[in-house]
């Protein structure tokens, strides 16, 4: 039976508050994978419209709470307030799920069309806004409910909304990444949010007794729960031949890894992954290149390492080799090759009866690094590097890696994007990286042009050869039928004048650089050269941005920031100048948290070579450590409740501000001593706990500002104004800002260490804007 509280007035208090508030952070969580999983596929997932994606939410919300808000936390009825905008949630998540998939209507595309920046944003700025709104809007009405039912301050009550939003967020985020993407559809978790802040509304509304709000609550929870299942499996059906219109849809399964469909039309069958083709089959050609030039190049192969793309043909193409007695064959989704099994059996069932091969359900650089079996031949058949995961296999380190597994007279190979008759600019840009980032691990590096180009490295100067002769003669030698790697065509793509206008248009300058785990420059040319599909508008773009020195930057940025210290200082006197330093710090930090996160994950895959499998709990880490700082923070404050916020919390802002601008240089310092000094099997023992341990503390660093600041800002014990959300969209708006940036430009152009560099700029400026607000004797 639930207890309800009486406060002094005599007013009933409502004991579920905690639960309610928890259940605030764990619906955006949820809702943010499910939402972001949706428009991934409409969008495509590389990093610009990853960023795309995320700034349109944090900007829609950061507006929420600061601008709705302030309408949200002057009501005189927080409960109703709190119970209709959860109302408004459980109708607007499963709308926000159609309207995805209903885009391509609107936009005209087709699935596999790729949307320039322009078509991409604006899905994502429409389709986000309803939801994003509300869930920032919320947060100011929690608060304000919070000082109602408790009689808190506004520090309190924001600081006890953030711990507790937080707390929800890394409970969602475990419980959406272990359980609900792989067992339920995306409307299957949407109707259950639905339900879930059904209920919540429903016992808000019902503020009389006890026992009628147990009963009315329970009567909605049975009628929301039996409804779910049909209702989701319906929206599911109806929405999908929407988004997949004009196909045959055979198949649909989410994995932790993305959302995959099988589509049929007429004689083919094609697998989409986030809305990007992975194959088509049948498609010989492509099979049959992505490993016979490879494996001609090497007299005699007995051993292959194969890093993906084995579905689409191209692994029943290489055990034609007579000569093979054993391939690894490495992929990193489960739910691939359970497609292939029922979808396209006579590519791969014959394959993996095939004694010689053994599969193995794991990322590929993670592989390479366990084992320690060396190779003939080495074939990474994976797309180009558009994403800083796919990055992670065209970089240095990760040459370095297969250069160690390759045996004598070995042969490397991997495949990207090219053009049958005119290389572009950017196009060779990209090519002369990836072709500079070989040369540095491997002597002998020959190309072999096409719209596909296909690269060859190995330790000897006799391993590659680019004489198509010897190749035919190979091919032969070994009786394997082909249809394209044969005669009519090996002459062709390797004819002298073909051969060295790739030579020329590949070959590395003086300021080409180096792609590199943390300095991942070759997915921003990639991307670069993504850009030219579109209006040339975005091509320039995309030049005046790489084109940007750093030392530029920097000073552009800190006479910006000097220029915006100064301003304030001039604006501002008093306590308004220390109000203003506490939201530029929660800004700064909200800006910091996000590129901490980013770091993270990127420093996670370099040196692991797998993120998958422990993001949830390096995001749960993250949000928990939130949690436990704001906790902690809140504990401080209660101890001397009524003392009004001066200089003591104006120091603690200043040296938080420095703990933040410092924490990225120190990140980047443990990244690269682990990476150095550990050995393979102490990394990978670390890897449990050291990332998730910095995960934590770098959470309870922002948590720990957060009720500081606000207790600065407001400098007041108690609130019924409309400021509540003020303080979360400052740092709302930061983490836009970071999310716009960070992992589409600064690390891809400027690396770990220069990122870090601006970080340290960005922390530091409202360290001094809050300095000069104390008085002159505390300045010291």
């Amino acid at each position: 039976m639930l207890r309800l509280c009486t406060m002094d007035s005599g007013t009933p208090r409502y004991t579920l508050l905690s639960p309610v508030l928890v259940l605030i952070g764990f619906t955006s969580v949820i809702a943010q994978i499910v939402l972001m999983r949706e428009l991934i596929v409409v969008c495509h997932g590389n990093e610009i419209s990853l960023g795309v994606i995320l700034a349109s939410w944090l900007f829609w919300t950061a507006l929420g709470s600061g601008v709705l808000g302030k309408v949200a936390a002057r009501t005189i009825s927080p409960r109703k307030t709190v119970a209709v905008l959860q109302l408004t949630v459980a109708v607007v998540i499963p709308l926000s799920i159609l309207a995805v998939r209903a885009s391509r209507v609107v936009l005209q595309t087709t699935p596999g069309e790729i949307l320039g920046p322009g078509p991409m944003f604006l899905v994502s700025f429409v389709v986000l806004s309803a939801f994003c709104l509300t869930a920032g809007c919320l947060f100011a009405a929690g608060s304000r409910l919070h000082t109602a039912e408790r009689g808190s301050s506004s520090t309190t009550a924001t600081g006890s909304v953030y711990l507790l939003e937080a707390a929800g967020s890394g409970l969602g985020g475990i419980l959406a990444s272990l359980v609900l993407i792989r067992y339920f559809s995306a409307f299957e978790i949407g109707l259950l949010l639905s339900g879930l802040n059904i209920i919540a509304a429903a016992t808000l509304m019902l503020d009389t007794s006890s026992r009628r709000r147990t009963v009315v609550g329970g009567l909605v929870a049975v009628l929301a729960f039996s409804l779910w299942p049909v209702a989701g499996r319906h929206l599911e059906s109806l929405s999908l031949r929407q988004l997949w219109r004009g196909f045959t849809l055979v198949d649909v399964q989410n994995s932790p890894f993305g959302n995959l469909a099988v589509v049929a039309t007429e004689d083919t069958r094609t697998l989409f992954q986030n809305g990007a083709v992975l194959l088509t089959i049948p498609d010989p050609a492509a099979a049959e290149e992505a490993v016979h030039y490879a494996l001609l190049q090497h007299p005699s192969p007995k051993s292959l390492l194969l890093i993906g793309g084995g579905l689409n043909g191209s692994l029943y193409q290489a055990l034609k080799h007579p000569s093979l007695l054993h391939v690894d064959f490495v992929e990193l989704d489960p739910t691939i090759l359970e497609l292939g099994r029922r979808h396209f059996p006579d590519e791969w069932l014959p394959v993996e009866k095939d004694t010689r091969v053994k599969v193995h359900y794991v990322d590929g650089r993670f592989f390479l690094k366990r084992g320690g079996r060396v190779y003939d031949t080495i074939i990474v058949n994976l797309p180009d590097p558009q994403t800083a995961q796919l990055n992670r296999f065209y970089t240095l380190e990760f040459f370095q890696d297969v250069a160690e597994k390759l045996a004598p007279g070995g042969v490397f190979s991997f495949q990207v994007t090219g053009a049958e008759n005119y290389i572009s600019e950017e196009l060779a840009q990209f090519l002369r990286c990836v072709n500079k980032t070989l040369l540095h691990v491997f002597p002998r590096v020959i190309a072999i042009p096409g719209a596909t180009i296909h690269f060859f490295a190995g330790a000897e100067d006799e391993t590659a050869t680019e004489d198509a002769n010897v190749l035919l003669e190979l091919l032969h030698k070994r009786g394997i039928e082909t249809s394209y790697v044969r005669e009519y065509y090996i002459p062709f793509r390797m004819t002298p004048d073909r051969m060295d206008d790739l030579d020329i248009n590949a070959r590395p300058e003086a300021s080409t650089p180096v792609n590199k785990d943390f300095a991942p420059i070759a997915y921003y040319f990639n991307t670069a050269l993504w850009s030219t599909r579109f209006q040339a508008a975005y091509r320039h773009a995309f030049h005046w941005l790489a084109d940007v020195a750093f030392a530029r930057l920097i000073a552009g940025l800190a006479v910006i920031l000097s220029l915006l210290v100064i301003f304030l200082v001039w604006r501002f006197r008093g306590v308004r100048r220390l109000r203003a330093g506490a939201g530029f710090c929660v800004a700064s930090m909200g800006f910091t948290m996000i590129g901490l996160e980013v770091l993270l994950l990127l420093g996670f895959q370099a040196i692991y070579g797998y993120v998958y499998h422990q993001l949830a709990i390096i995001i749960a880490a993250f949000m928990g450590g939130m949690a436990l700082g704001s906790h902690r923070s809140l504990r401080d404050f209660s101890k001397t409740p009524r003392r009004a916020a001066g200089s003591g919390e104006a120091k603690r802002l200043i040296i938080l501000q420095i703990l933040a601008a410092a924490s990225p240089m120190l990140m980047l310092v443990v990244f690269l001593v682990v990476r150095e000094i550990a050995s393979p099997a102490g990394v990978f023992a670390m890897s449990n706990f050291l990332f998730p341990a910095l995960a934590l503390v770098s959470g309870v660093l922002g948590g720990y500002q957060f009720p500081i600041a606000s207790r600065v800002y407001f400098n007041e014990t108690r609130t019924s104004g409309g400021g509540l959300g003020t303080v979360y969209a400052l740092d709302l708006v930061g983490a836009c800002l970071g999310a716009a940036v960070l992992s589409a430009y600064l690390i891809p152009i400027f690396g770990f260490a220069r990122t870090a560099v601006i970080m340290v700029v960005i922390n530091l400026a409202p360290a001094v804007l809050v300095a000069t607000s104390l008085p002159r004797s505390q300045r010291a």
